[in-house]
């Protein structure tokens, strides 16, 4: 039994040695990849709705972007203001 692991033919050759070393360098960076893969996919952040803004605030922020000048804001403004108040 002991020829067998120590025989002539038993010994690895220069291209078994480096056969085995690319395999090993391959599978550790495939589970390497898959380790990464897997945390960052598990560290991703839940997709939130998006928060509801005032439309005084929408309107604030065009305003401030230069979309509308100061008259259309002015007079948006006071269009929402008087469909927050109740008509008598």
């Amino acid at each position: 039994m002991m020829g067998w692991f120590y025989g002539n033919g038993a010994h690895m050759t220069g291209w078994g040695w480096a056969a085995m070393t690319i395999s090993s360098v391959l599978l550790l960076a495939l589970l390497g990849t898959i380790l990464l893969l897997l945390v960052r996919l598990g560290s991703r952040p839940v997709d939130r709705p998006a928060e509801r803004r005032a439309p005084e605030q929408l309107l604030g922020e065009r305003f401030a972007r230069g979309e509308i000048d100061e008259d259309e804001y002015r007079r948006r403004l006071d269009v929402l203001a008087e469909r927050r108040t109740p008509a008598p």
